[in-house]
């Protein structure tokens, strides 16, 4: 698996044509093409992000990221 810098995250946005990537407690999965993740934003939460914060605030906790691919970890 990749290991992605913050600035190597960003680049997967889920804008013009790009995959959709998060991160949450180091590990980067793969949100493209999730129903929920449309143009890589996820009720005002972004793509290409760190978004560990964001999901402990969740209805649905990190529950929802077992069906998701990994595709790298998140270098500190």
């Amino acid at each position: 698996m990749k290991e992605f810098t913050r600035e190597e995250l960003a680049q997967f946005d889920g804008q013009n044509g790009n995959k959709a990537y998060v991160a949450v407690k180091g590990v980067v999965y793969d949100v493209t093409g999730n129903a929920h993740w449309q143009a890589g934003e996820h009720h005002g939460v972004l793509a290409g992000k760190d978004v560990t914060e964001a999901l402990s605030h969740s209805p649905h906790g990190d529950s929802v990221l077992a069906g998701l691919e990994k595709v790298g970890t998140l270098k500190d």
